[in-house]
């Protein structure tokens, strides 16, 4: 068997990338255009502008999310940048398509100031259903969540912090069943105070695990 990582490098570079754009209406005729873009579609542009909620029935924005980057925390692998964390992106960006049917697009920011990615953010915030902020390193991604979680009106969610808890919540519940042990007698060592161990230990502190145990 070859080696994983060299097998995957050949993949990416066979496939340029993982992510492509496919249209969901046909355009072959002039009616089909005509629906699609000018003059139609100016309809559903003035219907929006009267109350920008139907932008959740008439465009893409209630199945899309944006998985956003600077590049700063990539897996184990430290501040690489923008552009390396692309085919990371793309990866989660599949992960949503596939396992929850969500049209997801990578967003990796050629900046790592705090300011600046909140203010990208919001900016381009209106073409999305939801946010998820990726591989940014601690302690700025507890603020930039924060902010943009307060500011915007969609959901944020930072995934090395929660996607993670959610997972090591599961398995704690889990061992926590199996060995028949309350979860106020058990002792959890967590390796680590980063953007995961932290929301790990919250949520493991949280009434979620006790309630299920009491």
């Amino acid at each position: 068997m070859k080696n994983i990582y060299q097998e995957s490098l050949v993949f990416h570079k066979k496939n340029k990338g993982k992510l492509s754009v496919v249209s969901r209406v046909p355009v072959r005729t002039r009616r089909d255009l005509s629906l699609a873009y000018t003059p139609g579609v100016a309809e559903a542009s003035r219907e929006i502008g009267k109350n920008p909620k139907k932008a959740y029935d008439y465009t893409l924005k209630s199945r899309t999310v944006a998985v956003v980057s600077d590049g700063s925390a990539i897996l184990g692998l430290g501040n690489l940048g923008a552009t390396a964390a692309l085919p990371v992106m793309e990866g989660k960006s599949i992960l949503f398509k596939e396992f929850g049917g969500v049209d997801a697009f990578p967003i990796c920011l050629d900046t790592q100031d705090a300011e600046e990615i909140i203010e990208t953010v919001k900016r381009i915030a209106p073409a999305f259903g939801g946010i998820n902020l990726e591989d940014i390193s601690a302690p700025r991604c507890f603020e930039i969540e924060r902010r943009l979680q307060r500011e915007l009106d969609i959901p944020v969610m930072h995934d090395d912090q929660h996607g993670t808890a959610v997972v090591v919540l599961a398995a704690l519940i889990n061992a926590l069943k199996v060995r028949k042990t309350r979860v106020q007698n058990a002792r959890v060592l967590i390796n680590g105070a980063g953007a995961a161990g932290r929301a790990v230990l919250r949520s493991s502190a949280g009434s979620s695990a006790s309630s299920i145990f009491r």
